[in-house]
C-alpha cells in the first residue's frame, strides 16, 4: 500500500493521559526482574513516527519505563524511506533493533520473513496482562499478520476510514441527517455539487482522492460486492460487480463532477477542510485538523452499500528481531504496548484502541472509529505483491477511469497485470 498519512494523529490527549497513566503504573502483571543478577535489559526499538503524534508513542514508551526500572525501551524515530533501506539489511545480518516497526505497509512483513530476519510471536500470545491476547486484535489485522500458521507482528497503531461531514453544507442543503446508504450518498452527493450541472464546480459533493493517499476507491467497491483480488490473489477487479462499482464513481466524477479527478490525499485534505466540499472519507487523523480550519464537523460511519456495511482499517507491523537477545522481554513489551490499559489511554487521542474488546469504553471521536473495527478490512492485506499490485495496476486503474476510459475494458486489463503480478494462473 503506497501511502502515507495525510494528517497526523493529534498527540496531545494522548500524552497528557498516558503520562498521568505513568504513577499508577504498568498494565502488565508486575516490574519483574528480568535477570536472576538484576541486570537492566536494555530494548532498543525503531519506528517512523515522526509526525507530531511522536510523543504520544514516547509517551506510551514512558509509561513502560517507569514501570519496569529492570527493562528499558528506547525509542529511535526514523523517516519510513530510512527504515525501508536500512532495516532489511541489518536485521539479515544480525544487527539492528530489537524491536522494529519496518513499515507503514503490512505487506512489508513478507520481506523479514523470507529473509528469516524476524521472530515468530506464538510464545507471546495467552490471555491476562502478560501476555498478547490475539483475540482482541481484528480478524483482517491476525490474519494479515500472520504466515504459514505463525505470528510475526502485532499492530502498532489501528485506524479505520469513517464519513466525515460538513454540517453546515448539509443543512444549507436541506439534508438532514448524514447517509445511511451508498444510494443516500450518491444522492446527496450530487445534490450538494453546486452550481448543479457545472463541469467546474465551486462546491463538490464529495471529496475523493486516487493517489498518494490512504485509499479510498477499495471501500466503494467493497460496498458494492467487489474486490481487487481474492483469497489466492487471482484478479476479481473485473467482475460485474467490481466494474458496476467502478462505473458508478467514475461517472460520479467524470460526468457529474460530484469531486475534482486527480487528487492526492492532501488535495482531498485541503478541499474539505476550505469547505468546498460536503463530504470526505478519511481516518483520525483529520479531525483535530478540519475543526481548526472551522468546520462545522460530523463523523458517520461509512454509508452501507449493497453487500452491507464494511470500511478500510490500516496498521502499521510491529515485530521482533529474529537476533534479540532479549526476546522474551520483548514480548513482555509488546503484551504491554496491546494490553487494554495503555489502549484504552492511547484512545483519548482519537485513534481507536488495536483492541476490539475496549469499544465500549472508548469516549469522544475514538468511539467512531472502534466502532467500524467490526467491519473494517485491510486493503491488499496477506497479499506478498500487494504494494506493486497497487502501485503499478490499482492507482493507474482509477486515474484512467475517472478521465473517461471504459470501464469494463480498463478492469480487464487490469485484471490480467494483476494475474501477472501475483502469478495467479486464472
Amino acid at each position: 500500500m503506497s501511502y502515507a498519512p495525510r494528517r497526523a494523529l493529534p498527540s496531545a490527549a494522548i500524552a497528557l493521559s498516558l503520562t498521568a497513566l505513568a504513577a499508577c503504573g504498568s498494565s502488565s502483571s508486575s516490574s519483574t526482574p528480568a535477570s536472576d543478577n538484576g541486570k537492566v535489559v536494555k530494548l532498543q526499538m525503531l519506528t517512523g513516527f515522526t509526525g507530531p503524534d511522536r510523543p504520544s508513542y514516547q509517551a506510551l514508551v514512558d509509561n513502560w519505563n517507569s514501570a519496569h526500572p529492570n527493562i528499558q525501551v528506547t525509542m529511535d524515530v526514523q523517516p519510513w524511506a530510512a527504515i525501508g533501506q536500512k532495516l532489511p539489511q541489518s536485521w539479515a545480518t544480525g544487527q539492528g533493533p530489537d524491536l522494529a516497526t519496518p513499515s507503514f505497509d503490512p505487506n512489508a512483513i513478507f520481506q523479514y520473513i523470507k529473509t528469516n530476519s524476524v521472530e515468530p510471536l506464538d510464545s507471546a500470545v495467552g490471555t491476562g496482562d502478560a501476555k498478547v491476547e490475539v483475540s482482541t486484535f481484528p480478524k483482517t489485522v491476525t490474519s494479515a499478520f500472520t504466515v504459514d500458521g505463525k505470528l510475526y507482528a502485532v499492530p502498532a497503531n489501528l485506524a479505520t476510514l469513517v464519513l466525515y461531514y460538513n454540517k453546515a453544507l448539509l443543512q444549507k442543503a436541506g439534508v438532514t441527517a448524514p447517509p445511511a446508504t451508498v444510494d443516500e450518498l450518491v444522492t446527496d452527493a450530487k445534490k450538494l455539487t453546486l452550481p448543479a450541472g457545472s463541469s467546474t464546480p465551486t462546491q463538490y459533493g464529495i471529496s475523493l482522492a486516487d493517489h498518494e493517499t490512504i485509499q479510498m476507491w477499495p471501500i466503494l467497491q467493497w460496498l458494492g460486492g467487489g474486490d481487487i483480488v481474492d483469497a489466492k490473489g487471482c484478479a476479481t477487479i473485473d467482475s460485474p460487480q467490481s466494474v458496476a462499482a467502478l462505473k458508478t464513481w467514475a461517472d460520479l466524477v467524470q460526468k457529474d463532477h460530484v469531486s475534482p479527478v486527480g487528487q492526492t490525499g492532501a488535495d482531498a485534505d485541503t478541499l474539505f477542510s476550505s469547505k468546498k466540499a460536503a463530504f470526505e472519507i478519511n481516518g483520525p487523523w483529520a479531525a483535530a485538523g478540519y475543526r481548526k480550519a472551522g468546520i462545522d464537523l460530523g463523523i458517520a460511519p461509512v454509508p452501507s452499500g449493497s453487500a452491507g456495511p464494511v470500511t478500510l482499517a490500516s496498521t502499521v507491523p510491529l515485530m521482533v528481531a529474529k537476533s534479540s537477545k532479549h526476546k522474551a522481554e520483548a514480548e513482555q513489551f509488546l503484551a504491554y504496548w496491546t494490553g487494554k490499559t495503555a489502549q484504552l489511554a492511547f484512545s483519548k487521542g482519537g485513534f481507536p484502541p488495536v483492541r476490539t474488546d475496549l469499544a465500549s469504553q472508548v469516549t469522544g471521536d475514538a468511539k467512531e472509529f472502534a466502532a467500524a473495527l467490526p467491519n473494517a478490512r485491510l486493503y491488499l492485506a496477506g497479499l506478498p505483491t500487494g504494494s506493486k499490485v497497487d502501485s503499478d495496476v490499482y492507482v493507474p486503474l482509477i486515474g484512467k477511469i475517472t478521465r473517461g476510459s471504459d470501464v469494463a475494458g480498463a478492469a480487464s486489463a487490469a485484471a490480467k497485470q494483476i494475474n501477472g503480478i501475483t502469478g495467479c494462473k486464472a
